[in-house]
């Protein structure tokens, strides 16, 4: 009896070690806080451990793994297994997704975002590219066209900019350089206390951004209609990670990004664009809108010779940067 006991206790516990080896964690590296930006990876996280009866579960931490502007670099050293970075915070790390970046390329929707990332992110040279940092991309954080919030008087034209110190980063910050105005590029979390201490006397970002980093509350006046571009912010994941998941993880992973992705949707336009408006009267914040002539004359300014730069300068990396270029704006023009 006492021996077979022991065997029932030995297998037991090999049962034990067995089901502890099928389990899987990852950890994901964000920054800031829960926020419109980050609900699709909550949506995800959610997903995949319903999907596998909690053996795969994703650990997601607000900036405790990394600073936002060197996740790319940990996901390249495996120190963590996902996460969350922008285009333009190293666009030398990651030139060919640059090109979503570029100013006034016509995207009307957070739907019309996704199907550009995502056609992006599957092309070859692409692929390549983020493979230097053994980084596959998961998913976009799609965004809507961004606009300022601003301290100081407020600008009745685009001759206003002339001169004023700007947070924007990528295709965005060209576009501003080319009405005068000096950008400056820095980090989402950096930018409240840069604003404060009047570094920067405006700041670009997308609406939940600047409810989420506060500079909504010292902000005089918000540009309606700028709409110079978008950042590309992707969701990658570490390579060898990837593939190390069992067959049933990688597809409860990789089959749940376009559900969490419809869910970010839905919850960005219920939540953060129907309270932008009230939260801007609530404070007083006056709406700066420009006439037509002055926003096509802006559009002819910069997107143009960014485009131009933008090809010269990657198809010098080897990349097929005409062919990118041609790729979004073909999207864009047949409504894709």
């Amino acid at each position: 009896m006492r021996k077979y006991l022991n065997r029932v206790a030995v297998a037991a516990v090999s049962i034990a070690f067995a089901s502890e080896a099928l389990a899987t964690e990852w950890n994901v590296s964000l920054w800031g806080k829960r926020r419109a930006f980050t609900e699709h990876v909550e949506k995800l996280a959610e997903l995949v451990s319903e999907k596998t009866d909690g053996d795969f579960t994703l650990n997601i931490s607000y900036g405790g793994l990394s600073k936002n502007k060197e996740n790319l670099d940990g996901i390249s050293i495996g120190a963590f297994e996902m996460a969350q970075f922008c285009a333009g915070y190293h666009r030398d790390k990651n030139p060919s997704i640059t090109v979503l970046e570029l100013p006034f390329l016509g995207v009307t929707s957070l739907e019309q975002e996704i199907a550009l990332s995502m056609a992006v992110y599957q092309h070859p040279a692409v692929q390549k590219d983020l493979a230097r940092w053994d980084a596959t991309l998961l998913m976009p954080s799609p965004l809507p066209q961004y606009n300022l919030i601003g301290v100081g008087d407020a600008p009745k034209t685009l001759a206003d900019f002339d001169g004023l110190t700007v947070r924007a980063t990528g295709g965005i910050g060209k576009a501003m350089d080319t009405v005068g105005a000096v950008p400056t590029s820095m980090s989402a979390s950096e930018v409240r206390q840069a604003m404060d201490s009047g570094i920067v006397k405006a700041v670009s970002f997308a609406p939940h951004a600047h409810m989420s980093f506060g500079t909504i509350e010292n902000g005089k006046w918000w540009t309606t209609n700028l709409n110079p571009g978008t950042v590309n912010c992707p969701v990658v994941v570490n390579t060898p990670a990837l593939q190390d998941l069992s067959d049933e993880h990688r597809e409860a992973l990789l089959g749940s990004v376009e559900e969490a992705l419809d869910h970010y949707v839905t919850h960005y336009q219920s939540k953060t664009m129907e309270a932008w408006g009230p939260a801007l009267d609530e404070r007083g914040i006056e709406r700066v809108t420009f006439s037509d002539e002055e926003i096509a004359a802006f559009k002819e300014a910069a997107a143009a010779p960014a485009a131009a730069a933008w090809i010269e300068e990657n198809t010098a990396r080897r990349l097929p940067a005409q062919e990118l270029y041609d790729l979004v704006t073909g999207m864009v023009a047949s409504g894709s």
